[in-house]
């Protein structure tokens, strides 16, 4: 057992040193050649395809002379005359509390039930908005918007940042006389998006007076998707 235990650690030490070795001489080779480093963007602007609607139905609203039960099946109503699937699109916002209480006297107390409603365009958003109002529901609000496809987005952002760099940098050797080698580095530095994701702050419809046939234009800003990376080329 001492004999094994004093090779091991003499054989640690040596593999450690062969490792440190080995990457020394990695980072020499490629610090050595030339190449030349460049950072590369890619963005564009989407239109949101998921809407996220806060609905908030509120027996104080009619001053108790409606049930929320009573407002919550004329919403289900009107949503289902719109299309919309209650099943996979009406959630109530807080799982854990189904009701709301607001106590204004001892014995006097109003209910109220919150919701998130997703659409997938803002002309069903406006519609919506519009059908609630006739029903006395007005607490709406906009809760956050998305992009589905987001992901595949990014990836093809990506790929675009990739070739402009490439592309930039075969330009800036030209003049030099020199040619573009293989990638030796590249680098993801960002792939962001800036849209309303997330609760969304100061958009609320609330208390529209409308007519029934007045169309609803509603429009929400679109979503902003940046890629961004740098890469380290040869030059032969």
């Amino acid at each position: 057992m001492k004999i094994i235990s004093r090779f091991n650690r003499g054989f640690i030490p040596a593999l450690a040193l062969t490792l440190g070795l080995g990457l020394n001489a990695q980072e020499k080779n490629f610090i050595d050649q030339p190449y030349l480093e460049t950072n590369s963007r890619a963005d564009t602007l989407v239109v949101p395809d998921r809407i996220y609607l806060g609905i908030e139905i509120k027996e104080e609203d009619t001053r108790g002379k409606t049930s929320v039960e009573e407002l919550e099946n004329r919403m289900a109503g009107r949503l289902k005359a719109l299309g919309i699937k209650l099943d996979d699109q009406l959630m109530l916002a807080d799982l854990a509390s189904n009701f709301k209480d607001y106590f204004l006297r001892k014995t006097d107390v109003q209910k109220s039930k919150a919701y998130s409603l997703l659409v997938y365009d803002a002309l069903t958003a406006g519609k919506v908005i519009q059908e609630l109002e006739g029903i006395g529901i007005s607490n709406i609000s906009l809760l956050k918007t998305e992009y589905a496809a987001m992901e595949e987005l990014k990836t093809r952002l990506r790929q675009r940042a990739v070739l402009r760099a490439k592309k930039q940098a075969g330009a800036m050797l030209q003049p030099l006389g020199h040619t573009l080698g293989k990638a030796l580095y590249i680098s993801d530095l960002n792939t962001d998006y800036s849209g309303m994701q997330g609760r969304a702050t100061g958009i609320v419809v609330r208390g529209y007076a409308m007519e029934k046939e007045q169309p609803l234009d509603v429009a929400f800003e679109k979503i902003s998707v940046e890629a961004m990376v740098n890469i380290k080329f040869a030059i032969d």
